[in-house]
């Protein structure tokens, strides 16, 4: 029984520093127990306030499925890291673009769990190794935070009184020593090349590219339709960089299978099974078939039914989850599947 001195004090996984990544990689904790009505019956007070409260942070947990988009852009990375084994200059490297929900960094960040599992699998001794690293680009990005998001994952100090080569110089030799492979950079539409400091930090991450023998996976929206690919500095990222587009799921089996996938994970004591199932069709045209979309819908009315006592998700508990603006306006879906 899962008692309130076992669950998981830190529930926030930042994927942005060392110890969060780690946590992410080695997965999120087992999934309480299902309890029939009358194990459930037989806890005293504070056992059903532990066990539902570790049902609530199951639900909270974002599912990842394994989606085509996140099998191609693994099987895509992993044909990369082994490409650019023994590359020394021009290492190739992937770009997933798409709308916002659609899946981009799950793709990312599960290539990059894969590649950290596999690499602890092939030195299950090695305390000092780094497999992979993942940062996000700060808006109005300058070269300078590009480094310190990269120090501050490794656990570099970042002090004002070091230098813009210092700090540099740290991040590759620590990457270096660590036998860093993979270089996760999400949030790349934050960088705009027709500024002076967005062309700086492209440069700059052209740098580590140089300097780190690894290979780079970059995410962002709709990254083929900004300024990032054009231009001379946009011709060498075009030149280097295999695209993956993301994109909403159309209504098929895939989809259905998604929303299959989602109901088995459900821990709920009243809810009948191949309920979420019939109403696929319902969750596609509320979602317009965003990933991102369907995973909160069906977490936030699992939630709902949990706190309500109502222990099972029905369409009015669906109905009731506020979905963002791309989700809820089929003005804004047009705009967005016209560009």
């Amino acid at each position: 029984m899962t008692t309130a001195s076992s669950m998981p004090q830190d529930t926030q996984r930042h994927l942005t520093n060392l110890d969060g990544w780690r946590r992410f990689v080695e997965g999120p904790p087992l999934p309480p127990r299902r309890l029939t009505d009358a194990e459930y019956d037989a806890l005293g007070d504070l056992e059903k306030a532990a066990f539902d409260e570790a049902r609530l942070d199951h639900h909270a947990h974002l599912l990842v499925v394994a989606t085509s988009t996140v099998r191609h852009t693994v099987a895509s990375g992993r044909r990369l890291v082994l490409l650019n084994r023994h590359a020394i200059s021009a290492r190739r490297g992937l770009i997933v673009s798409g709308a916002a929900g659609t899946g981009k960094t799950i793709a990312i960040t599960q290539l990059g769990r894969s590649h950290e599992l596999m690499d602890r699998a092939r030195h299950p001794t090695a305390t000092d190794r780094i497999p992979a690293i993942y940062i996000t680009v700060p808006p109005a990005a300058t070269p300078r935070m590009i480094a310190a998001e990269f120090a501050r994952f490794l656990g570099l100090p970042v002090m004002a009184r070091l230098n813009m080569t210092d700090l540099m110089e740290s991040v590759v030799g620590v990457c270096t020593d660590a036998r860093t492979g993979l270089v996760l950079v999400d949030e790349l539409h934050n960088i705009s090349l027709t500024t002076r400091h967005g062309a700086e930090v492209a440069d700059t991450l052209k740098y580590f590219s140089e300097r780190i023998p690894a290979t780079f996976i970059y995410a962002g929206i709709d990254v083929e339709h900004s300024t990032l690919l054009s231009g001379t500095r946009g011709a060498q990222i075009a030149g280097r960089f295999t695209l993956i587009p993301t994109h909403p799921f159309p209504y098929n089996t895939e989809w259905r299978g998604l929303v299959a996938t989602m109901e088995k994970t459900l821990i709920l004591r009243r809810h009948e099974p191949g309920t979420l199932a019939t109403l696929d069709r319902y969750l596609h045209n509320r979602t317009g078939g965003m990933i991102g979309a369907l995973s909160h819908q069906i977490r936030g009315a699992a939630i709902d039914a949990l706190l309500t006592g109502t222990e099972k998700i029905t369409k009015a508990g669906l109905e009731a989850v506020a979905l963002d603006v791309a989700a809820e306006s089929p003005e804004f879906r047009r705009s967005r599947s016209a560009r």
